[in-house]
């Protein structure tokens, strides 16, 4: 994507905000995400890399599009309603005005195209619900309508080790693996997986704990090695043990050269700090140009 768009990139630490992490973690974290955006390929020669609360007019753009959303259509979002679930003693307004904070993240660059997995569908759309709706309050077409970025034919979405859901750290450490962590937490990690007491039907529908196991296998293991556990599975046959050890080292192989990248980095302080400076520069200028046009068009001015 960055080989043939104008990108913008950034580490999303107002939207952690929503758990509340410590200051210690917060800041570590932005420092580990961000040796893994540059382990994973992203190139500050090319793209736009920065930290979400190093441009403050994000926050400016994240007011304004509240004044303009609305209490219900917040409360039906699903990724919401699995939160309040998951932290009834946390429903923070942060919570409930997710989508309006990630709209803002986009917009305030006039992005025509958003990288998402399959999780962030809905709330793809409340963005561009959003963009529409500015443009129609004031009369104008100014914000694009974001689309989708997507280098298959449909919305990816990793399924996490507990059986259902997303891979992500927000859904829970034990429900993720990431590209830094060290082989043996993987392989524990995987080998904890949920799994069931396997088909008694030849060629049976995977059940969802199931299917996710060889959602990831798809990922990382060869061709062959997926047609060998299918067929394993379509017979009844399959030994979930196996099946699970193979895929730890699968992972630990395709995570290695990213892990020991990432351990690179994460000592070499004055880079990482040049990368954000930079972009958050770039991003600075980008995000102020907006937010003054945006001024204008509410009617903010000045005497």
């Amino acid at each position: 994507m960055q080989e043939t768009h104008n990108c913008y990139f950034f580490i999303a630490d107002y939207h952690s905000l929503t758990t509340h992490p410590t200051p210690e973690n917060l800041h570590n974290n932005v420092k580990s995400v961000l040796a893994e955006y540059l382990a994973a390929g992203l190139d500050p020669e090319k793209a736009t890399i920065y930290i979400q609360s190093d441009v403050q007019e994000i926050i400016e753009l994240y007011l304004f599009l509240n004044m303009n959303a609305y209490l219900g259509e917040l409360e039906r979002v699903t990724s919401f309603k699995d939160k309040a679930r998951q932290q009834p003693n946390n429903v923070n307004a942060g919570l409930l005005t997710y989508p309006t904070l990630m709209a803002a993240d986009v917009i305030i660059h006039k992005a025509t195209k958003v990288p998402v997995g399959k999780d962030q569908e809905q709330n793809l759309e409340m963005m561009r619900t959003f963009a529409r709706r500015f443009n129609r309050m004031y009369n104008v077409e100014y914000f694009p309508i974001p689309e989708p970025f997507n280098f298959g034919e449909a919305l990816v979405k990793i399924p996490g080790l507990d059986g259902s859901g997303k891979m992500g750290k927000s859904e829970g450490e034990g429900n993720a693996i990431f590209l830094g962590e060290d082989p043996k937490s993987i392989r524990k990690k995987i080998m904890r997986a949920k799994t069931d007491s396997g088909p008694t039907e030849p060629d049976s529908v995977k059940p969802e704990p199931i299917q996710n196991l060889f959602t990831l296998m798809n990922v990382v293991s060869t061709p062959e090695t997926v047609a060998f556990f299918e067929e394993k599975y379509n017979i009844c046959e399959i030994r979930y043990g196996d099946l699970k050890k193979q895929l730890a080292e699968d992972m630990v192989n395709f995570t290695t050269p990213f892990r020991e990248r990432i351990q690179d980095l994460m000592g070499n302080e004055e880079y990482l700090s040049k990368v954000v400076r930079e972009g958050g520069e770039r991003a600075r200028e980008s995000a102020r140009k907006t937010i003054s046009e945006v001024r204008e068009i509410i009617g903010i001015k000045k005497f």
